[in-house]
Protein backbone atom coordinates (compact mmCIF):
# COMPACT_ATOMS: atom_id res chain seq x y z
CA UNK A 1 0.00 0.00 0.00
CA UNK A 2 2.71 2.43 1.25
CA UNK A 3 4.00 2.46 -2.40
CA UNK A 4 0.90 3.78 -3.95
CA UNK A 5 -0.04 6.16 -1.48
CA UNK A 6 0.58 9.30 -3.70
CA UNK A 7 -1.57 7.75 -6.65
CA UNK A 8 -4.88 8.23 -7.41
CA UNK A 9 -7.80 6.90 -5.24
CA UNK A 10 -9.22 3.67 -6.53
CA UNK A 11 -12.21 2.93 -8.40
CA UNK A 12 -13.93 2.25 -5.62
CA UNK A 13 -12.60 4.82 -3.43
CA UNK A 14 -13.56 7.55 -5.96
CA UNK A 15 -16.78 8.43 -7.57
CA UNK A 16 -16.90 8.34 -10.98
CA UNK A 17 -15.24 5.14 -11.34
CA UNK A 18 -11.13 4.69 -12.58
CA UNK A 19 -11.41 7.12 -15.92
CA UNK A 20 -13.16 10.29 -14.36
CA UNK A 21 -11.75 13.30 -15.22
CA UNK A 22 -11.21 16.30 -13.32
CA UNK A 23 -14.19 18.68 -13.56
CA UNK A 24 -14.07 21.68 -15.93
CA UNK A 25 -14.78 23.33 -12.76
CA UNK A 26 -11.29 22.26 -11.57
CA UNK A 27 -9.74 22.78 -15.09
CA UNK A 28 -10.93 26.32 -14.75
CA UNK A 29 -9.51 26.97 -11.45
CA UNK A 30 -5.83 25.39 -11.75
CA UNK A 31 -5.58 28.31 -15.04
CA UNK A 32 -6.70 31.07 -13.15
CA UNK A 33 -4.35 29.99 -10.28
CA UNK A 34 -1.44 30.02 -12.67
CA UNK A 35 -3.09 33.53 -13.94
CA UNK A 36 -2.76 34.89 -10.19
CA UNK A 37 0.45 33.30 -9.50
CA UNK A 38 2.07 34.61 -12.73
CA UNK A 39 0.14 38.60 -12.02
CA UNK A 40 1.88 38.67 -8.02
CA UNK A 41 5.21 37.66 -9.83
CA UNK A 42 5.14 40.77 -11.25
CA UNK A 43 5.60 42.73 -8.25
CA UNK A 44 6.34 40.22 -5.46
CA UNK A 45 10.26 38.31 -5.20
CA UNK A 46 9.76 34.92 -3.83
CA UNK A 47 8.19 31.54 -3.87
CA UNK A 48 5.16 31.37 -5.83
CA UNK A 49 3.77 28.56 -3.16
CA UNK A 50 2.99 31.37 -0.92
CA UNK A 51 0.41 33.06 -3.32
CA UNK A 52 -0.70 29.27 -3.92
CA UNK A 53 -1.70 29.00 -0.33
CA UNK A 54 -3.43 32.51 0.02
CA UNK A 55 -5.95 31.54 -2.70
CA UNK A 56 -6.38 28.37 -0.45
CA UNK A 57 -6.47 30.19 2.25
CA UNK A 58 -9.49 32.60 0.40
CA UNK A 59 -11.05 29.58 -1.06
CA UNK A 60 -11.50 27.66 2.33
CA UNK A 61 -12.82 31.11 4.01
CA UNK A 62 -9.90 30.64 6.26
CA UNK A 63 -7.64 33.74 7.03
CA UNK A 64 -3.93 33.70 7.25
CA UNK A 65 -1.10 34.72 9.70
CA UNK A 66 2.11 35.73 8.00
CA UNK A 67 5.21 36.11 10.14
CA UNK A 68 8.45 37.48 9.43
CA UNK A 69 10.74 40.31 10.19
CA UNK A 70 10.32 43.66 8.20
CA UNK A 71 11.35 44.25 4.88
CA UNK A 72 10.57 41.16 3.48
CA UNK A 73 7.31 42.33 1.37
CA UNK A 74 4.72 40.78 3.69
CA UNK A 75 2.76 43.79 2.83
CA UNK A 76 3.55 44.04 -0.82
CA UNK A 77 2.11 40.62 -1.56
CA UNK A 78 -0.52 40.84 0.00
CA UNK A 79 -1.38 44.22 -1.68
CA UNK A 80 -0.89 42.25 -4.88
CA UNK A 81 -3.09 39.74 -4.27
CA UNK A 82 -5.62 41.82 -3.49
CA UNK A 83 -5.81 43.28 -6.53
CA UNK A 84 -5.77 39.83 -8.33
CA UNK A 85 -9.31 39.93 -6.87
CA UNK A 86 -11.21 42.77 -8.00
CA UNK A 87 -12.37 42.87 -4.35
CA UNK A 88 -12.29 45.68 -1.59
CA UNK A 89 -9.57 46.53 0.02
CA UNK A 90 -8.90 47.69 3.64
CA UNK A 91 -5.49 48.31 5.55
CA UNK A 92 -5.50 48.57 9.26
CA UNK A 93 -1.82 49.58 11.31
CA UNK A 94 -1.93 48.12 14.84
CA UNK A 95 -0.02 50.17 16.94
CA UNK A 96 -0.27 50.11 21.01
CA UNK A 97 -2.89 52.89 21.15
CA UNK A 98 -5.53 51.44 18.42
CA UNK A 99 -8.79 50.80 19.72
CA UNK A 100 -11.37 47.78 18.89
CA UNK A 101 -13.86 50.78 17.39
CA UNK A 102 -10.88 51.92 14.92
CA UNK A 103 -11.95 48.55 13.83
CA UNK A 104 -14.97 47.64 14.28
CA UNK A 105 -16.27 51.31 13.81
CA UNK A 106 -18.96 52.81 15.51
CA UNK A 107 -22.24 55.20 16.28
CA UNK A 108 -22.14 59.21 15.39
CA UNK A 109 -24.35 61.20 15.83
CA UNK A 110 -26.22 63.15 12.74
CA UNK A 111 -26.38 66.40 13.43
CA UNK A 112 -28.84 67.48 10.07
CA UNK A 113 -31.81 64.43 12.02
CA UNK A 114 -30.21 64.00 15.56
CA UNK A 115 -30.03 60.29 14.74
CA UNK A 116 -26.97 57.72 15.03
CA UNK A 117 -25.64 56.49 12.36
CA UNK A 118 -23.24 53.69 11.54
CA UNK A 119 -19.57 54.96 10.97
CA UNK A 120 -17.77 51.45 9.56
CA UNK A 121 -14.64 50.82 10.30
CA UNK A 122 -11.96 49.12 7.85
CA UNK A 123 -13.11 45.43 8.71
CA UNK A 124 -16.08 45.97 6.08
CA UNK A 125 -14.08 44.74 3.32
CA UNK A 126 -13.16 41.53 1.45
CA UNK A 127 -9.56 41.81 2.04
CA UNK A 128 -8.41 43.08 4.95
CA UNK A 129 -4.62 43.34 6.05
CA UNK A 130 -4.13 43.18 9.53
CA UNK A 131 -0.32 45.01 9.34
CA UNK A 132 1.61 44.39 12.44
CA UNK A 133 -1.04 42.81 14.36
CA UNK A 134 1.24 41.69 17.46
CA UNK A 135 1.86 45.64 18.12
CA UNK A 136 -1.72 46.26 19.67
CA UNK A 137 -2.60 44.82 22.94
CA UNK A 138 -4.57 41.73 23.53
CA UNK A 139 -8.29 43.82 23.80
CA UNK A 140 -7.55 45.44 20.49
CA UNK A 141 -6.71 42.32 18.91
CA UNK A 142 -9.80 40.45 20.25
CA UNK A 143 -12.28 42.49 18.23
CA UNK A 144 -11.15 40.44 14.82
CA UNK A 145 -12.41 36.90 16.74
CA UNK A 146 -15.82 37.32 15.74
CA UNK A 147 -15.15 38.82 12.29
CA UNK A 148 -12.69 35.57 11.48
CA UNK A 149 -15.09 32.83 12.94
CA UNK A 150 -18.96 34.17 12.07
CA UNK A 151 -18.09 36.66 9.17
CA UNK A 152 -19.78 39.65 11.66
CA UNK A 153 -19.45 42.40 13.81
CA UNK A 154 -20.96 43.25 17.31
CA UNK A 155 -21.37 46.89 17.23
CA UNK A 156 -23.21 48.15 20.60
CA UNK A 157 -25.33 45.52 20.37
CA UNK A 158 -26.57 45.63 17.11
CA UNK A 159 -25.22 42.56 14.72
CA UNK A 160 -23.38 43.45 11.22
CA UNK A 161 -22.89 40.99 8.16
CA UNK A 162 -19.35 41.38 6.26
CA UNK A 163 -19.36 41.27 3.18
CA UNK A 164 -18.32 38.55 1.19
CA UNK A 165 -16.10 36.96 0.54
CA UNK A 166 -13.95 37.90 3.66
CA UNK A 167 -10.13 37.12 4.01
CA UNK A 168 -7.79 38.56 6.92
CA UNK A 169 -4.12 38.36 5.98
CA UNK A 170 -2.25 39.43 9.16
CA UNK A 171 1.38 40.20 9.58
CA UNK A 172 3.42 40.16 12.55
CA UNK A 173 7.14 40.61 13.20
CA UNK A 174 8.67 37.74 15.23
CA UNK A 175 8.24 37.66 19.30
CA UNK A 176 12.02 38.34 19.71
CA UNK A 177 11.54 42.18 18.12
CA UNK A 178 10.95 44.45 20.93
CA UNK A 179 7.14 46.26 21.19
CA UNK A 180 5.15 43.06 20.28
CA UNK A 181 1.99 41.00 22.06
CA UNK A 182 1.63 37.42 21.88
CA UNK A 183 -1.50 36.83 20.01
CA UNK A 184 -4.00 35.26 22.39
CA UNK A 185 -4.26 31.05 21.55
CA UNK A 186 -7.84 31.86 20.59
CA UNK A 187 -7.09 34.43 18.19
CA UNK A 188 -4.09 32.37 16.78
CA UNK A 189 -6.11 28.80 15.86
CA UNK A 190 -8.26 30.98 13.66
CA UNK A 191 -6.10 31.29 11.23
CA UNK A 192 -5.83 28.32 8.80
CA UNK A 193 -2.32 28.97 7.87
CA UNK A 194 0.67 30.52 9.09
CA UNK A 195 2.95 31.22 6.62
CA UNK A 196 6.75 31.96 8.02
CA UNK A 197 9.21 34.24 4.95
CA UNK A 198 12.38 34.51 5.67
CA UNK A 199 14.77 36.33 3.85
CA UNK A 200 15.32 35.76 -0.04
CA UNK A 201 18.02 33.95 -1.43
CA UNK A 202 20.68 35.72 -3.66
CA UNK A 203 18.74 35.30 -6.79
CA UNK A 204 15.63 36.52 -5.34
CA UNK A 205 16.79 39.66 -3.63
CA UNK A 206 19.15 40.18 -7.40
CA UNK A 207 15.85 39.97 -8.87
CA UNK A 208 13.88 42.05 -6.93
CA UNK A 209 16.81 44.80 -7.70
CA UNK A 210 16.19 44.26 -11.44
CA UNK A 211 12.68 44.29 -10.93
CA UNK A 212 11.90 47.76 -9.01
CA UNK A 213 14.81 49.03 -11.13
CA UNK A 214 12.25 49.95 -13.85
CA UNK A 215 8.79 51.35 -13.47
CA UNK A 216 6.59 47.98 -12.39
CA UNK A 217 3.67 46.56 -14.93
CA UNK A 218 0.35 46.95 -13.19
CA UNK A 219 -1.04 43.89 -11.49
CA UNK A 220 -4.17 42.39 -13.53
CA UNK A 221 -7.84 41.16 -12.00
CA UNK A 222 -8.27 37.57 -12.20
CA UNK A 223 -11.00 36.63 -9.88
CA UNK A 224 -14.33 38.58 -9.15
CA UNK A 225 -16.07 38.13 -5.79
CA UNK A 226 -18.35 36.24 -7.59
CA UNK A 227 -15.71 33.96 -8.94
CA UNK A 228 -14.80 33.60 -5.89
CA UNK A 229 -17.76 32.45 -4.25
CA UNK A 230 -18.65 29.70 -6.81
CA UNK A 231 -14.77 28.32 -6.77
CA UNK A 232 -15.31 27.51 -3.02
CA UNK A 233 -18.60 26.05 -3.36
CA UNK A 234 -16.95 24.04 -5.92
CA UNK A 235 -13.98 23.24 -3.88
CA UNK A 236 -16.73 21.75 -1.16
CA UNK A 237 -17.59 19.00 -3.78
CA UNK A 238 -14.14 17.56 -4.17
CA UNK A 239 -14.22 14.19 -3.25
CA UNK A 240 -11.90 12.99 -0.46
CA UNK A 241 -11.31 9.16 0.67
CA UNK A 242 -12.26 7.79 4.29
CA UNK A 243 -8.63 6.83 4.60
CA UNK A 244 -7.72 10.32 3.87
CA UNK A 245 -9.78 11.54 6.86
CA UNK A 246 -8.62 9.03 8.74
CA UNK A 247 -5.44 10.15 7.96
CA UNK A 248 -5.90 13.34 8.80
CA UNK A 249 -7.27 12.48 12.23
CA UNK A 250 -4.00 10.22 12.77
CA UNK A 251 -2.11 13.21 12.16
CA UNK A 252 -3.16 16.04 14.72
CA UNK A 253 -4.39 13.28 17.44
CA UNK A 254 -0.06 12.57 16.83
CA UNK A 255 0.55 15.97 18.03
CA UNK A 256 -1.54 15.80 21.04
CA UNK A 257 0.48 13.01 22.68
CA UNK A 258 4.13 14.00 20.99
CA UNK A 259 6.19 13.80 24.08
CA UNK A 260 7.81 17.50 23.68
CA UNK A 261 3.86 18.88 23.30
CA UNK A 262 1.97 20.48 25.62
CA UNK A 263 -0.99 21.59 23.86
CA UNK A 264 -1.41 19.86 20.56
CA UNK A 265 -3.66 20.96 17.61
CA UNK A 266 -7.30 21.30 18.05
CA UNK A 267 -10.21 19.17 16.09
CA UNK A 268 -10.30 22.80 14.33
CA UNK A 269 -7.26 22.11 12.99
CA UNK A 270 -8.55 18.80 11.36
CA UNK A 271 -11.42 20.89 9.86
CA UNK A 272 -8.80 23.01 8.68
CA UNK A 273 -6.90 20.51 7.20
CA UNK A 274 -9.34 18.50 5.48
CA UNK A 275 -10.91 22.00 3.75
CA UNK A 276 -7.43 23.28 2.72
CA UNK A 277 -6.60 19.92 1.26
CA UNK A 278 -10.05 19.82 -0.93
CA UNK A 279 -8.96 23.22 -2.29
CA UNK A 280 -5.45 22.74 -2.75
CA UNK A 281 -6.83 19.81 -5.13
CA UNK A 282 -9.41 21.80 -6.86
CA UNK A 283 -6.95 24.44 -7.81
CA UNK A 284 -4.43 22.16 -9.56
CA UNK A 285 -7.37 20.74 -11.46
CA UNK A 286 -8.02 17.54 -9.71
CA UNK A 287 -11.76 16.56 -7.71
CA UNK A 288 -9.97 14.32 -5.42
CA UNK A 289 -7.82 14.67 -3.02
CA UNK A 290 -4.37 13.06 -2.54
CA UNK A 291 -2.48 12.31 0.70
CA UNK A 292 0.14 14.77 -0.85
CA UNK A 293 -2.26 17.29 -0.98
CA UNK A 294 -2.44 17.11 2.95
CA UNK A 295 1.27 16.78 3.58
CA UNK A 296 1.75 19.72 1.51
CA UNK A 297 -0.28 21.39 4.12
CA UNK A 298 0.62 20.03 7.67
CA UNK A 299 3.01 22.37 8.29
CA UNK A 300 1.05 26.16 7.70
CA UNK A 301 -2.03 24.25 9.26
CA UNK A 302 -0.39 23.02 12.30
CA UNK A 303 2.80 25.20 13.36
CA UNK A 304 0.77 27.90 15.07
CA UNK A 305 -1.48 25.70 17.00
CA UNK A 306 1.01 23.77 18.75
CA UNK A 307 2.31 24.61 22.21
CA UNK A 308 5.79 23.15 23.13
CA UNK A 309 6.10 22.31 26.83
CA UNK A 310 9.58 24.31 28.51
CA UNK A 311 11.14 21.29 29.28
CA UNK A 312 11.59 20.68 25.02
CA UNK A 313 11.89 24.69 24.65
CA UNK A 314 14.58 24.52 26.82
CA UNK A 315 16.44 21.89 24.91
CA UNK A 316 15.38 24.29 21.90
CA UNK A 317 12.68 22.34 19.90
CA UNK A 318 11.04 23.87 17.12
CA UNK A 319 7.36 23.24 16.48
CA UNK A 320 8.47 22.23 12.97
CA UNK A 321 10.36 19.27 14.56
CA UNK A 322 7.84 18.02 16.13
CA UNK A 323 5.41 18.57 13.08
CA UNK A 324 7.88 16.12 10.99
CA UNK A 325 8.03 13.83 13.57
CA UNK A 326 4.80 13.67 13.61
CA UNK A 327 4.30 13.21 9.70
CA UNK A 328 7.11 9.96 9.88
CA UNK A 329 5.54 8.68 13.00
CA UNK A 330 2.05 8.36 10.71
CA UNK A 331 2.11 6.65 7.76
CA UNK A 332 -1.01 6.97 5.40
CA UNK A 333 -2.59 3.73 4.21
CA UNK A 334 -5.99 2.68 2.27
CA UNK A 335 -6.52 0.48 4.97
CA UNK A 336 -6.75 3.33 7.14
Amino acid sequence: MAERDDADPTPSERPGGADAAPTSEAREASQLRQTLVREIAKVYIGDPRTADLLLVALLSRGHVLLEGVPGIAKTTLIKAFARTLGCRYSRIQFTPDLLPADITGTYVLDLRDNTFVLRKGPIFANVVLADEINRAPAKTQSALLEAMQEGQVTIEGQTQELPQPFIVLATQNPVEQEGVYLLPEAQVDRFIFKLVLGYPSFDDERRMLATYNVRLPPVEVVLSPEDIQRMSAAAERVYISPSLLDYIVRLVQQTRTHGAVLLGASPRASLALMRAAKVLAFVHGRDHVLPDDVRALVRPVLNHRIMLSPEAELDRVSVDEVVAECLQAVPYSREA
